[in-house]
Parts: structure tokens; sequence; C-alpha cells
């Protein structure tokens, strides 16, 4: 088992507020948002999962190159649980995860660093916290395997959370990017 976590990135979502596949809209020098958070995560974990749902499987390539590996959640449908559990069953033997959703490409680098690191250092479950808000990415160490391999609907791991929540650690950041999501075409 490796001391470092592994990153799962989420990109199998439905992009429904969006009105398309928000993931592949340019976002910053012309790169689509899932290209931009996932060159983040592999230049902190690199060897990270990319959860994609089977639209995607034409940025298998691209993904590959960034030196990811590409899971296809073909129960993508599902929600944001079956990912997760798609991730982790394909890294059982990490020594933790940090799930990371891919409609978030404004998080610094540094914040997925320091995240990873206190993983790696034996924190339970770490989050980012930016003005009294709980952000994301989100992880967790191996423990709770079992719980995240049972993830199956929209909610992701939040029960997971909500049931340990004296086990979270949360890292106080000034990075604006661990709250700011991208749902509607207004929030690029």
């Amino acid at each position: 088992m490796s001391n470092k976590p592994v990153g799962i990135l989420l990109a199998a979502g439905k992009s429904q507020r969006f009105n398309s596949n928000k993931l592949l809209h340019p976002i910053i020098n012309n790169t689509s948002m899932l290209l931009v958070v996932a060159k983040k995560l592999a230049g902190v974990l690199p060897g990270s999962i990319v959860v994609i749902s089977p639209t995607l499987k034409t940025y298998t390539t691209q993904l590959k190159q960034l030196g990811l590996q590409v899971v296809i959640n073909e129960q993508a449908a599902l929600g944001m649980g079956s990912s997760i559990a798609c991730g982790v069953r394909a890294s059982k033997d990490a020594s933790g995860w940090l799930i990371t959703l891919a409609d978030m490409p404004y998080i610094k680098t540094e914040t997925l660093t320091l995240l990873a690191n206190r993983l790696t250092e034996g924190a339970h479950m770490v989050a980012p916290q930016y003005k009294q808000q709980r952000g994301h990415p989100v992880g967790f160490c191996h423990a709770y395997i079992n719980e995240l391999l049972a993830l199956n609907e929209d909610i992701g791991a939040r029960t997971i959370i909500k049931s340990n929540q004296e086990k979270l650690t949360l890292v106080l950041t000034d990075d604006e990017g661990v709250v700011r999501d991208i749902d509607y075409s207004g929030d690029v």
C-alpha cells in the first residue's frame, strides 16, 4: 500500500443545469474545464484516476497522456456516489483517496497538495474550509474503503462525513476555488 493517497477526479456528471457538457467548456487558456482540473490533480498526485461517463470516452487518450488512469462508469446515471465507488474500486490498495470534482477548475494546486499531505500524514478525513464554508475536494483514509465502495446515489460521500464528523480535519485556506463550482454557464 502506497503512503500517498490516490486522487479520484469525478467527471461523469450530466451537466443538466449548464445546457451542454460543462466539462468540455473552455475555461482557462482555451483549455476545457476537464483538462484544467485533470492537469492540476495529475501534477499533485500522478497516476490519479479520472472517472468518466461513456459519453467522454473520446477524451481517454488526452487524460492518459497527463498520466492519469481512466475508469468509465457505465452506471454514471446513478450519480456521484456511483462514480466514487468506481474510482475506489480501481485503487483498492491506496492509503486513501482525494476526491476532486471536475467542475471546480479554480482550486489552487497548492490546496490540492496541502490536502494530500494531510492524508499522507495520517488524517482520517480532510476537507478545505474557506470563510466558514466547507469545500472540496474531500479526502478519506483507507479505513473508509467499505463505506466508499457502498456509495451509489447522487449524494456522494456527504453521509460518511456527517456520520464521522469528529474524524474530519478541516484545513483552513484562502483559496476561494474550494467553494466555487461551475453549474451554470454564467458561473464561468
